[in-house]
């Protein structure tokens, strides 16, 4: 499973937690409120997930980019370089995309 559906699982999870706790409360029903509101916490827990699993890729990628980067310049190869500095801007974007 992909960290995207598994984002998307835990949004729809929290939301169904969180309608099931208003449900509980219009009914004035403690049981379902305190099911409404694991299940919305269980979701945000599981987004949260996610969103750290992403991070720490684009960190590694950022990380890598820059090894490349360096090699590239000690080498004098521009190619290199220049494919270290894209990789590296991928990282950073996908780790900020996920903040």
């Amino acid at each position: 499973m992909s960290n995207a559906s598994r984002r998307a699982k835990g949004a729809a999870k929290e939301l169904g937690g969180r309608i099931t706790r208003r449900v509980g409360q219009a009914v004035r029903s403690d049981r379902l409120q305190a099911e409404g509101r694991a299940t919305e916490l269980a979701g945000r827990d599981e987004k949260e997930l996610a969103k750290a699993s992403e991070r720490v890729k684009g960190a590694i990628e950022e990380t890598a980019g820059e090894i490349q980067r360096r090699a590239g310049r000690l080498l004098d190869d521009e190619e290199m370089e220049g494919k270290g500095l894209v990789r590296k801007a991928t990282g950073r974007v996908r780790r900020k995309a996920n903040e």
